[in-house]
């Protein structure tokens, strides 16, 4: 399970301004703002767009200048795949190491919406050893305790990070993981398909339904 908010797309137009600077045709911009301040794309700036998308990678460095920020709420083993993208990627994430003994541990702090039965009893049964830990350690301070708890914990935790990259970055992230067998990949891929302009400059959906 993952938990998406607080998404901030910016630089769009700067980023098209900078798609006609080879051509010097700044004159054929047509793209808006509307009354609530989104970025419209006028129709000669989306055909010109879209051909430099599907062009190539060399021909879309305008769309790596299209910044994103979002916050993602998931599970540990979610996030060992996502730290493959290294290019062009930012993220502050909550600090186990630091903060592992703030709150309780509860059922919800972890990854379970697909377990069995087996595997259910088996993470509450950690869960409650946690906890004993983490009062025990806020106690004591005992570094070993401490080690115990960051040991054991299941990779099923979910930590909080406000990541920033760019639509070239969300171009890679969609083509390889739109099939992954991870669930929580395919809502990362439904989110992406709601950015502005996805299906031009990032899924270019109508090649791949045509």
């Amino acid at each position: 399970m993952i938990k998406i908010s607080k998404t901030s797309v910016m630089n769009m137009e700067n980023a098209m301004r900078g798609a006609r600077n080879p051509l010097n045709s700044w004159n054929r911009m047509d793209s808006r703002y509307d009354e609530d301040g989104n970025f419209i794309l006028g129709e000669n700036d989306r055909n010109l767009a879209r051909r430099l998308v599907r062009a190539g990678s060399d021909h879309r460095k305008f769309i790596r200048q299209i910044f994103v920020s979002v916050d993602f709420d998931a599970p540990l083993y979610w996030w060992k795949e996502y730290d493959t993208y290294k290019i062009a990627t930012v993220a502050n994430s909550t600090s186990t190491m630091h903060k592992i003994a703030a709150k309780p541990f509860e059922l919800d702090d972890f990854s379970h919406d697909h377990m069995n039965e087996t595997a259910l009893e088996s993470l509450k049964a950690t869960i409650a050893v946690l906890e004993q830990l983490r009062q025990e350690y806020l106690q004591s301070k005992d570094k070993q305790v401490w080690y115990s708890m960051i040991q054991l914990l299941p990779t099923s935790y979910h930590q909080l990070r406000t990541c920033s990259f760019n639509y070239e970055t969300l171009v890679n992230i969609y083509h390889a993981r739109k099939n992954h067998k991870l669930e929580e990949w395919h809502t990362v891929c439904d989110w992406i398909r709601t950015l502005p302009y996805a299906a031009d400059l990032i899924t270019m959906e109508d090649e791949e339904t045509a």
